[in-house]
């Protein structure tokens, strides 16, 4: 039986319009033998959850830059729960301070990224996360 590849959607929320990085993310998710959905920029947290639910993805990963992630976050977890999506993974990465991580972490989100993390990190955690949470 064949798995099917990690399904991985790439969002930037608001209006952050600096998508290099997700776009290097997206391209080395790929590379690890993920498909990505990249959405493009200024979504919305109603239209990533909407796209991840479309798209049956196993991963959510926000790119953020705006400062917003304390608002950005909440909402889209806040949505996953109405949709019952407590199986997939809401993570992410670019300027977040430490403490506003340890705060998303209380509310679900999973792990989040600082510049500098290696994409062998993230692709690394995204699989074990997976496999962890959503056999299939």
């Amino acid at each position: 039986m064949n798995k099917r590849p990690i399904r991985v959607l790439v969002a930037k929320v608001g209006l952050d319009g600096h998508d290099r990085g997700a776009k290097v993310i997206a391209a080395a998710l790929r590379d690890a033998g993920m498909e990505v959905i990249y959405t493009g920029l200024r979504q919305t947290p109603e239209m990533v959850v909407n796209a991840a639910l479309q798209e049956d993805v196993d991963a959510i990963g926000i790119s953020i830059l705006s400062g917003a992630h304390m608002t950005v976050f909440p909402k889209i977890i806040e949505l996953m729960q109405a949709k019952s999506m407590t199986d997939v993974l809401l993570t992410g990465g670019g300027i977040i301070p430490n403490e506003d991580m340890d705060e998303l972490y209380k509310l679900g989100v999973g792990k989040l990224f600082a510049p500098g993390t290696t994409m062998q990190d993230i692709s690394s955690y995204i699989e074990t996360w997976v496999k962890e949470n959503r056999p299939f």
